[in-house]
């Protein structure tokens, strides 16, 4: 068995941990539970020797109980099943439905690991996991827990399959605040697995997931609408509002700064090939950005204004270059007009 399939039949992404791997995770945790076993004993030794042997004899069952029993018990109960070998081995101890376990899990396997792994030297603990289909020890059995694998190759990922194209961007205005974490994981979970159900279970669940998340959301699932595809159609619009909150965050710590074209300094214009005569044309910002619209022909304005009140029309002269300018021909200080190339 490679997955773990719950009582409502959804096959979750959880891998069993087999003997080898387990029994490396073991073996860290008893260096690290033995070596601080030690260090504390040897403490409580120079600090209790004008004590009886009465006294040092309880006071040294009391410490292992304490290190050997209660450790491993505290290290599972706070970290929710990362004990440091599973850390390191990449291990979690689950639920059988696959939730995170409590304190009483906690304990059963705390107090059977006292029997069939410091007791026997590991030996009851590698036979049963080596009989059990999922590798579990008796202390497993008894509390109804289960190590898994957390590091799961990224081949194995399956994507949520997108909603349909008609859903796209309906429940953008959906307030998804109050959508536990836990729902969210059920969701995903049936999603990317519920081509494996049979078709009237698969249905059940989806109604019940679609029922929780309306409930949650505050609007009812509309109506002819699949559950699968309302639930596929969430998830998507969660995603996307997602993206959009990474995107805005690394714009805000990394803006975009953008430089004014060429030939646009300080919003000025930007000549243009063909033109007018002393005319400057080009791209002058305005109220929207990088709005584009021609400048004034400064040069065409007594033109057009002489041409509507009718008077006579006059030539335009070339405005002369300043004195002693030099222009390829001779020019004296003070001339003006048109002087004829030699």
């Amino acid at each position: 068995m490679n997955e773990l399939v719950t009582g409502d039949a959804v096959v979750l992404g959880l891998r069993p941990a087999r003997l080898p791997s387990r029994a490396l995770a073991i073996a860290i945790d008893l260096a690290v539970v033995l070596t601080v076993f030690v260090l504390i004993s040897i403490g409580l030794a120079v600090a209790t020797v004008s004590l009886d042997e009465a006294a040092s004899a309880a006071i040294a069952v009391a410490t292992f109980l304490l290190v050997l029993v209660g450790g491993p018990i505290a290290v599972e109960t706070l970290s929710h099943g990362r004990s440091l070998g599973k850390l390191a081995c990449g291990l979690r101890v689950v639920r059988d439905d696959g939730g995170p376990i409590r304190f009483r899990h906690a304990l059963v396997r705390g107090a059977m690991g006292v029997v069939e792994i410091l007791g026997t030297f590991g030996v009851v603990a590698c036979i049963a996991s080596l009989v059990s289909a999922r590798g579990r020890r008796l202390g497993d059995v008894f509390a109804g827990t289960l190590v898994v694998r957390e590091r799961v190759p990224t081949g194995r990922a399956v994507a949520v399959p997108p909603p349909p194209f008609w859903l796209v961007g309906r429940f953008a205005q959906l307030d998804l605040s109050a959508v536990p974490d836990d729902l969210w994981l059920a969701i995903r979970q049936y999603l990317t697995r519920m081509h494996q159900l049979d078709g009237a279970v698969g249905w059940s669940i989806a109604e019940r997931l679609s029922g929780d998340l309306a409930a949650r959301t505050g609007v009812p699932v509309p109506q002819g609408v699949p559950a699968a595809a309302y639930l596929a159609a969430v998830v998507n619009e969660r995603q996307q509002r997602d993206v959009r909150r990474v995107a805005s965050a690394v714009g805000r710590h990394h803006p975009v700064r953008s430089a004014a074209p060429a030939g646009l300094p300080g919003g000025g214009g930007m000549p243009v090939p063909g033109g007018p005569s002393g005319a400057v044309h080009g791209a002058i910002r305005t109220g929207s950005p990088w709005e584009v619209r021609p400048a004034r022909d400064t040069a065409a304005e007594p033109l057009a204004t002489a041409t509507a009140a009718g008077a006579p029309v006059a030539a335009p002269v070339a405005a002369a270059p300043p004195a002693g300018t030099a222009t390829g021909r001779t020019v004296e200080p003070g001339a003006t007009g048109f002087a004829p190339p030699v």
